[in-house]
């Protein structure tokens, strides 16, 4: 597998470390000079190209047609959608992920930019948040496939009308899938004879049109 990371602030060179010691290829795009050659020496496994990654002969020569993955990871929303657009249209990168400064650009980092997925800090973190404090509500994680699947949990409540059926018993709608249940801080692997107990953290992906269907499965009548 071969990524190519653009940006080489302190969340890109944490991306480019996390892969190379997974075993992933990973070359880092950087327009200072001066960082790439304080970088370097510390980094021997990343390979570094020098170039503006907004620039088409720079994405041309750092080999981003052979890249299996593009991340946009510089710390300007302007300059991560052009290098996504350009890996996308120009490159066709299989996948395009792509990092948002400014929460009100999130609605931007679409399909229509060449973004398979977007990553908002504030907005992850505000999921986390709501995960941690509400019961009987479904929370949206992480947004899939340009945004027609998403990764959701709920906690249900104590008086959940699923809690006491198994999986196989619930109408789980066709396009909508449990993958996980967390119950007293252990993972549960969801199968059809498992039978869902008040306040189980429930993950589930679903897609736009299966949601509210979990929902009221889930939830209420």
């Amino acid at each position: 597998m071969r990524a190519v990371v653009a940006g080489a602030g302190k969340v890109g060179v944490f991306i480019a470390k996390q892969l190379v010691e997974a075993g992933v290829e990973c070359v880092v795009l950087e327009q200072n000079e001066r960082i790439i050659d304080e970088l370097a020496p510390h980094n021997p496994k990343v390979s570094w190209h020098l170039g503006d990654c907004c620039e088409l002969t720079t994405l041309e020569n750092a080999g981003v047609a052979s890249a299996d993955v593009m991340v946009a990871a510089t710390g300007d929303d302007e300059d991560n959608l052009v290098t996504s657009l350009l890996a996308k249209q120009e490159f066709a990168v299989p996948r395009v992920i792509a990092r948002v400064n400014h929460p009100d650009n999130e609605w931007l980092f679409n399909e229509t930019w060449g973004v398979d997925v977007s990553v908002s800090t504030p907005h992850l973190l505000t999921s986390l948040v709501q995960e941690a404090v509400s019961v009987g509500t479904f929370v949206r994680l992480l947004q899939l496939d340009k945004g027609q699947a998403r990764l959701v949990e709920v906690t249900l409540a104590d008086d959940c009308p699923a809690a006491g059926i198994s999986l196989a018993d619930l109408e789980i709608p066709r396009n909508a899938t449990i993958v996980a249940v967390l119950r007293e801080h252990h993972l549960v692997v969801p199968r059809g004879d498992t039978v869902l107990q008040p306040f189980d953290e429930v993950l589930a992906l679903v897609t736009e049109d299966s949601e509210d269907e979990l929902r009221r499965v889930l939830l209420a009548p």
